[in-house]
């Protein structure tokens, strides 16, 4: 089921007591596919344990507005963090994975999706439905002003454009198929990412698709 090919997940639990057993209980089953480093019952307890613990997800159970807008806030150095909600207004949800939110799973999901989620996010993916993709999408490409050539392409490599464009052509495709295509390590390829993301401005894979289609990278990258 776990197809990470470096350290298995560390994950913190942010969760009410009750729910919270139940999240770290489901954690420690999946050991040692993943690892539960610690838990809290609130943001500000988490972000005081993270001084002296290492983790690489951070899941959430969170159902109000205000707490779900304080998220990002737990995604530093590296921690990705994922939302467990039965929070159903859109607009809530969709401005927490534009400021960074990696994943949301509905409470009715089930334990194997939620430990899914977890090994997927850890590797680099995103996690939400398609109907949050679409809609995403469209708000990125509101938000930012169109612009036929980026200047910005000429930092770009070889390899960075080639990388781009297999991101452009299949955004739902896991990393590691990436990866394949391009003959090139999952490794590699977040190293390529973290370069590109770098010089394009953009925070992640679905913003990286948003700007390709908006300024038809695709066009000018072949140009060039």
């Amino acid at each position: 089921m776990f197809t990470n090919p470096y350290h298995a997940p560390r994950v913190f639990v942010v969760a009410p007591d009750l729910s919270g057993w139940g999240l770290q209980r489901l954690i420690d089953s999946a050991h040692p596919a993943m690892e539960l480093v610690g838990a809290s019952t609130g943001i500000d307890g988490a972000r005081q344990s993270f001084d002296t613990l290492s983790a690489d997800v951070v899941l959430v159970d969170a159902d109000e507005p205000h707490e779900i807008a304080a998220l990002p806030l737990l995604a530093t150095e590296g921690r990705r963090v994922i939302l467990l909600t039965a929070c159903v207004d859109e607009a809530v949800l969709d401005q927490a994975v534009l400021m960074g939110l990696r994943g949301v799973l509905r409470k009715t999901d089930t334990r194997e999706l939620l430990l899914k989620a977890i090994d997927k996010v850890h590797g680099g993916q995103l996690w939400i439905d398609r109907s949050s993709t679409g809609r995403l999408f469209i708000e990125l490409a509101r938000q930012k002003s169109h612009s036929d050539d980026d200047p910005r392409l000429a930092s770009l490599t070889m390899r960075e454009r080639q990388t781009i464009e297999a991101i452009a052509v299949d955004s739902s495709a896991p990393a590691k198929v990436i990866a394949d295509r391009l003959c090139i390590s999952p490794h590699t390829l977040r190293n390529h990412l973290t370069s590109i993301y770098s010089k394009l401005g953009v925070t992640s894979r679905l913003d990286l698709y948003a700007y390709a289609t908006r300024h038809r990278l695709s066009e000018q990258l072949t140009r060039r």
